[in-house]
């Protein structure tokens, strides 16, 4: 209770380093949620062209009064491609990590309280798990899975149950000692009760941040499989794809089919990397 009333106010009066990249990743988070919201009342509007019409336009059109950020090989509008790509990196980025989340979260808790063979067995497997490159375990299960939204959320979770689950489990271990616990204990409270009422909130304080750094992680990862073709159907704007498709334009010198997908993607994760370190130093009272 003390942390909640003392340390916000303080944190947040203190202009510090990491409370300015804080703002700052929040201000770039916070813009691309809202362009990813609002893309499509732009394109009913008229603000916007259709990102999936392609020979609508002039091809290699380079960036004007006309096209922003021209238009590619295919007669796509960069600029509206680049926006709706906002779009898809959100959904299938906040379904990823709310996926590993609500897997990973529990299945700390459980084994972290109650120990044994249980425990061993799920360390065991989340280790194993833990140690293959993330890249290529989502690789490979998206060639098991298949190209969509819920797929590619899929095949992205896979690699993050791991940390979830041994930040919750090692947080279970050492407050399930504690004297408030022992207490519930004595009092006759069960398995359910001890975890949901006296575990659940003393142990997720590092997962906000742990939330932020995997989804910056994951729009890397949906941007390396949709350059390999194993993201997103082709109709649907991705800006991995869309790196994908301007390779063959570059050496030409058509620079902006490229930079403008690959700007948004690093600024999106940026922006997320910047609130995760941010957090980071909040519910870490020894970074304080």
């Amino acid at each position: 209770m003390n942390l909640s009333k003392l340390s916000l106010p303080r944190f947040f009066s203190r202009p510090n380093l990491s409370m300015q990249f804080l703002l700052v990743g929040l201000v770039i988070t916070f813009a691309f949620v809202l362009v990813a919201i609002f893309a499509p009342t732009f394109q009913a509007w008229g603000w916007l062209q259709n990102p999936t019409e392609s020979l609508s336009n002039p091809i290699h059109e380079p960036p004007s009064p006309s096209y922003w950020f021209g238009t590619s090989n295919q007669g796509y509008d960069v600029f509206s491609r680049t926006l709706f790509g906002s779009q898809a990196a959100l959904q299938v980025v906040i379904l990823a990590t709310m996926l590993s989340l609500v897997v990973g979260v529990p299945l700390g808790l459980v084994s972290g309280y109650l120990g044994g063979r249980l425990d061993r067995v799920l360390l065991f497997l989340m280790d194993t798990i833990y140690t293959l490159p993330g890249l290529l375990l989502s690789v490979t299960l998206a060639f098991v899975v298949g190209r969509g939204v819920l797929n590619a959320a899929i095949a992205l979770s896979i690699s993050y149950i791991p940390q979830y689950y041994r930040v919750v489990r090692n947080h279970t271990v050492s407050v399930k000692t504690e004297m408030f616990v022992e207490a519930a204990q004595a009092m006759g409270a069960n398995t359910w009760t001890v975890l949901s009422r006296y575990l659940f909130l003393n142990v997720i304080q590092s997962v906000p941040v742990l939330f932020t750094l995997n989804a910056a992680d994951a729009i890397l990862t949906l941007g390396g499989l949709g350059f390999l073709g194993l993201g997103l159907p082709d109709e649907v704007p991705e800006w991995g794809h869309d790196l994908k498709l301007a390779l063959e334009a570059l050496p030409t010198g058509v620079w902006w089919t490229a930079m403008f997908p690959g700007l948004a993607l690093t600024l999106m994760v940026v922006g997320l990397s910047l609130v995760g370190e941010g957090l980071s130093e909040f519910v870490d009272p020894r970074k304080r």
